[in-house]
C-alpha cells in the first residue's frame, strides 16, 4: 500500500480594495474652496527654483578666488618644484589648511565646488573623507582607495574570485601605488596617442604625474591619533604617490597644531587658505534676493528680524537663511489665497483680471486695502464696496503702483546707505539690511538716528561728499525708471556745481558778519538787560559761504527724496499679496524648543492623542492619559525633592479612579504588582526626558530638574500641529 502526497499551488484572489489616492506636491496647496491653489504652487514653484538658482551663482561667485587660488596651489608642486619660489623636501606633503568659518552647514556646497574644479582642471584623483566614516586608520585608507578606484570593499575574505570588490587585506597605500602606476602610465599612453596634445604637453606628461588629493571636510572632528598614523604612512610614499592634503577648518590654523605634535606637522608644507567670512555672503545674498525689485516675494521687518537673528545667534549658515527665506515663502503661499498675485507685473496684471468674487470679496477685507478706501470720495467708496469690476480695475492700477514702490524704493535706499555707511558709531546701521528694516517698520525721519546721520552730513568736507554723490550717481544709473532719472540728472546737476566750487574753505572770514540793529540806550534793570542781550544774540546769523550753501541744498535734497521713496511698505495698498509677515510661526518652525514640545505633549496629550476621554480642565489630571503624562502632571506638584512612595500613592489614586472604586473603601489606595510595574516604567521614562534623576541624599527620593509649566492657547496648538505643507516641504528637500 502506497501513499502519496500531491502538492498543489492555489491562488486566492483578494477583494479589490481601492486604491489610495497620491497627493503630488502640488497637491498640497490646492484646497476644495479655493480654485487658485495649482496657480499658487506654480508661481510659488517658480519662485523656489529662483532662489536655489541664485543662491548657487552667488556661492560660485564668492567662492570663485579661493578656489583657483587652491587650484593653483595644487598644480605647484608638480609644475614648479625645482623653483626657488617652491622648496620642499623629499618627504613633505603640500597641505592647504583652507579657513571656512564656523559656518558648518555651508560648507558641503563649498566642497563640492571644490570637487568639480579640481576633477576638472587639475586631477581626477580627488577624495574626500569625513571623520564619522575613518574613526580607524584602516577605515580611513579604505575609503581613500575606495572613491580612488571606483570599487567597493567586500566583507567576506573569502570571495577572492570577485574582481569588482576590494579585499580588506588589500586596502594598503602599496596596493594604490600598484593601481595608480598602472593607471597613469595608461593615460600617458593614450595622451601620447592622441595627435591634437601638443609637444610641450607630451613632455610636461613625461615628467610629471597628476597629484592625488586627500580632502578632510571636518579637519577639528578627526581622530588625532588616526591623522597622526595616516600622515606618517603617506609621508613615505610621497616619491611613488604625489599626495596633496586639503584642511577644511572652522576654527583657526592653530588647530593644527593642537591635533598634529610636531614630529608629524613638520612632515606637511602648510600653506594658508581663507574663504569669504559668511556675514559678507549674508550680504550679496540679502542684496540679491530680498533688496530686488525683480523678486516680487517680500519678508516684513518681523520676519527678517527673526531670520537674521537666528543667523547671528544660532548657526551663521547661509545655508539655513535661504531655507529660512524658502520656508517663508512656502508658508505665505499656503496661507494667503491673494498670494497668486505675487508675481512678475504683467502676470499680476492678468491673474487680477480674472480674479474670482470670493478672492475679491478677500481684497475688500484686506487692512490696506480698506485704508485706501476710506481716504477716496463717497461715491468712490460705494463702487469700491459694491461693484466686482471696478475692484478688478483698481486692483492692477494698485499693483502697478506697487510695483513702482519697490522700483524707486531699493535704488534710494541703497543711495542712502552709501552715504550713511561711512558715519561715524554708523547712526543708521552698518549693513543696508538694519537700514531696510528701519525703512519698512516706520517712518525713517522721524526718528533720533535719522536726524543725527543728517547733522553729520551737514558737517561732510568737500572731497567726502563729492565722493559720496558720484556712487549715489553710480547705483542711480542702473535704475531704469523715468523719476529716477530725473533724481540721477539732478544729483549730476550738484555735482558739476560742486567741482566748479575752486579754493572754497570751509570757514570763511566773510561768514562771521553779524546782522544787528542799532541798540536804544536806555536806563533799565539788569533783569531786562539780560533780557534784550539775549534776543540780541538769538538774532545773530553766520553767513554761509557758497559751499555750504550747496552742501545744505544737497542734503535737503537727500531728505525730500527719504521723505518721498522711503515710506514704510505697510502704507501701501495691497501690500499683503507680496509680503509674509507671520514671524511667530516662523520663529516657532525654525527656532524650534524640544523641552517645550515634550511639555506640550506631556501636559495636553489630547492634542496628539485625538482621544475625546483625554479632554481635561486645566489643572486637573485625566485618569484614562498615559501613565507617563499622569506622572509628569503629578510631579509638577511637588518641590525640590520627590518622596517616590507618596508619589506612588498618588498615581494609584489617579488610576483607582479610572476603575470606579469608591474613595471610601479599603481597597482604594492599594496597588498591585501591575501598577506598581507600570509605576516604575513611568519614573524611568521621566529620568529618561530630563525630568528627574535620583538622589544620594535620601535613596527613596529622586531629584526634580525641570520647573515651569508651559501653557499653550489653542491657537498655538493649531498651528502647531495642523500644518498640511510638512509633506510639499519634504518632497522638495
Amino acid at each position: 500500500m502506497t501513499s502519496s502526497v500531491s502538492k498543489g499551488c492555489f491562488v486566492f484572489k483578494s477583494a479589490s480594495k481601492k486604491r489610495k489616492r497620491h497627493i503630488g506636491v502640488g497637491g498640497y496647496l490646492v484646497d476644495d474652496s479655493d480654485e487658485n491653489g495649482c496657480d499658487r504652487f506654480t508661481i510659488c514653484q517658480k519662485l523656489w527654483e529662483t532662489v536655489q538658482m541664485n543662491t548657487e551663482v552667488i556661492q560660485d561667485q564668492l567662492n570663485k578666488k579661493v578656489l583657483d587660488s587652491l587650484a593653483e596651489f595644487i598644480k605647484k608642486p608638480g609644475l614648479a618644484c625645482s623653483s626657488d619660489v617652491w622648496r620642499q623636501r623629499g618627504s613633505e606633503i603640500p597641505t592647504a589648511a583652507l579657513m571656512l568659518g564656523v559656518n558648518v552647514p555651508d560648507h558641503a556646497m563649498t566642497f563640492r565646488s571644490l570637487c568639480n574644479l579640481l576633477q576638472d582642471s587639475v586631477t581626477p584623483f580627488v577624495v574626500s573623507v569625513h571623520a564619522k566614516e575613518c574613526a580607524a586608520v584602516k577605515l580611513l585608507i579604505q575609503k581613500v582607495l575606495e572613491q580612488l578606484m571606483g570599487r567597493g570593499v567586500s566583507v567576506d575574505e573569502e570571495q577572492e574570485d570577485d574582481t569588482a570588490l576590494l579585499q580588506k587585506t588589500q586596502c594598503t597605500i602599496s596596493a594604490l601605488c600598484q593601481w595608480y602606476k598602472t593607471v597613469t602610465k595608461e593615460r600617458r599612453r593614450q595622451e601620447n596617442k592622441c595627435t591634437q596634445v601638443s609637444p610641450k604637453r607630451k613632455e610636461n606628461l613625461a615628467k610629471n604625474d597628476l597629484p592625488v588629493v586627500v580632502i578632510f571636510k571636518d579637519f577639528e572632528a578627526f581622530n588625532s591619533q588616526v591623522l597622526q598614523d595616516f600622515i606618517l604612512i603617506c609621508s613615505r610614499y610621497t616619491q611613488e604617490l604625489p599626495f596633496v592634503f586639503i584642511f577644511g577648518i572652522a576654527t583657526s590654523p592653530s588647530a593644527i597644531q593642537h591635533r598634529l605634535p610636531h614630529s608629524v606637522s613638520s612632515l606637511l608644507c602648510i600653506e594658508v587658505f581663507h574663504s569669504l567670512s559668511c556675514t559678507q555672503h549674508l550680504a550679496s545674498v540679502f542684496d540679491k534676493l530680498i533688496l530686488n525689485s525683480q523678486f516680487p516675494f517680500k519678508l516684513s521687518s518681523r520676519v527678517i528680524q527673526v531670520l537674521v537673528g537666528i543667523f547671528l545667534y544660532h548657526d551663521f549658515s547661509v545655508q539655513n537663511f535661504v531655507k529660512g527665506l524658502q520656508f517663508s515663502m512656502l508658508e505665505h503661499f499656503n496661507s494667503q489665497p491673494l498670494s497668486v498675485l505675487c508675481c512678475q507685473k504683467h502676470e499680476a496684471l492678468l491673474s487680477a483680471k480674472i480674479l474670482s468674487k470670493q478672492n475679491v470679496e478677500r481684497i475688500r477685507h484686506l487692512p490696506s486695502f480698506m485704508r485706501y478706501v476710506e481716504t477716496q470720495e463717497p461715491q468712490e467708496q460705494v463702487r469700491l464696496l459694491t461693484n466686482d469690476e471696478h475692484v478688478k480695475e483698481v486692483c492692477q492700477k494698485l499693483l502697478k503702483n506697487l510695483h513702482t514702490y519697490h522700483k524707486n524704493y531699493y535704488p534710494i535706499l541703497q543711495c542712502l546707505h552709501s552715504l550713511t555707511s561711512s558715519l561715524p558709531k554708523f547712526p543708521l546701521g552698518k549693513h543696508i539690511r538694519e537700514l531696510h528694516v528701519s525703512c519698512i517698520e516706520k517712518n525713517l525721519w522721524e526718528t533720533e538716528e535719522y536726524d543725527s546721520a543728517l547733522q553729520l552730513l551737514r558737517i561732510l568736507a568737500k572731497d567726502e561728499l563729492v565722493a559720496a554723490l558720484r556712487s549715489c550717481a553710480e547705483i542711480l544709473k542702473s535704475a531704469n525708471t523715468k523719476r529716477m532719472q530725473n533724481v540721477l540728472q539732478q544729483l549730476e546737476d550738484f555735482l558739476g556745481r560742486l567741482e566748479a566750487l575752486q579754493g572754497v574753505s570751509s570757514e570763511d572770514s566773510s561768514g562771521n558778519g553779524v546782522v544787528s540793529a542799532k541798540m536804544e540806550y536806555q536806563r533799565t534793570d539788569l533783569f531786562q538787560l539780560q533780557k534784550t542781550l539775549l534776543e540780541k544774540e538769538s538774532r545773530r546769523t553766520k553767513r554761509m559761504n557758497p559751499f555750504e550753501v550747496l552742501r545744505s541744498q544737497v542734503i535737503d535734497f537727500i531728505d525730500s527724496l527719504v521723505r518721498e521713496y522711503l515710506t514704510p511698505a505697510e502704507f501701501q495698498p495691497l501690500n499683503e499679496v507680496c509680503y509674509y509677515s507671520s514671524s511667530g510661526v516662523l520663529r516657532q518652525r525654525l527656532n524650534v524648543t524640544p523641552r517645550t514640545s515634550i511639555q506640550a505633549a506631556l501636559t495636553h496629550p489630547f492634542y496628539y492623542l485625538k482621544n475625546e476621554s483625554l479632554k481635561t480642565n486645566t489643572g486637573t489630571i485625566s485618569s484614562a492619559a498615559p501613565d507617563l503624562c499622569i506622572v509628569y502632571k503629578l510631579h509638577l506638584e511637588c518641590g525640590r525633592l520627590i518622596n517616590l512612595y507618596d508619589w506612588l500613592e498618588a498615581y494609584v489614586t489617579v488610576m483607582s479612579a479610572a476603575e470606579d472604586q469608591d474613595t471610601n473603601s479599603e481597597e482604594c489606595g492599594k496597588f498591585d504588582s501591575l501598577k506598581h510595574a507600570r509605576f516604575i516604567q513611568a519614573v524611568s521614562e521621566m529620568e529618561f526626558l530630563g525630568f528627574v534623576k535620583s538622589t544620594k541624599q535620601k535613596t527613596d527620593h529622586v531629584a526634580r530638574l525641570t520647573w515651569g509649566v508651559v501653557i499653550l492657547t489653542e491657537r498655538r496648538w493649531q498651528l502647531h500641529r495642523n500644518w498640511p505643507v510638512y509633506g510639499y516641504l519634504h518632497c522638495l528637500l
